[in-house]
């Protein structure tokens, strides 16, 4: 590429190898990096951060969330499918209504962590 110089690459760089070789001895595997990544992914959507805030606060059914999203509920069974098979969310029965609640604490630390950083 032209307007870049081109360095030997040991003229500029010095490997710290002892980290290098802590933090390869830390580095979880393929797999795991891949499941944290699509983990991720999934709150990178605005509609499915507004259910699992929602759900941060109380548990709730489809009917609920989405009148309160001003969403068809369709919409938000999509989401909240979504977000169950990543165990996000759970889901309990009562009767004919289904309820739908954060999975575990991991979930909402995870939500309040995130609360407080864009907050701050």
């Amino acid at each position: 590429m032209a307007g870049i110089p081109t360095t030997p690459q040991s003229d500029y760089i010095y490997v710290h190898a002892d980290i290098v070789d802590r933090v390869t001895a830390m580095m979880p595997d393929e797999d795991t990096l891949f499941d944290l990544s699509e983990l991720f992914k999934l709150f990178g959507d605005s509609t499915r951060i507004k259910i699992l805030y929602c759900l941060f606060v109380n548990e709730m059914c489809v009917c609920d969330i989405a009148n309160l999203l001003r969403m068809s509920q369709s919409a938000i069974s999509h989401q909240l499918a979504a977000l169950k098979r990543s165990k996000l969310v759970y889901a309990r029965r009562k009767g004919k209504t289904i309820f739908y609640a954060l999975a575990d604490d991991h979930v909402r630390t995870i939500l309040g962590q995130g609360i407080d950083h864009v907050t701050e």
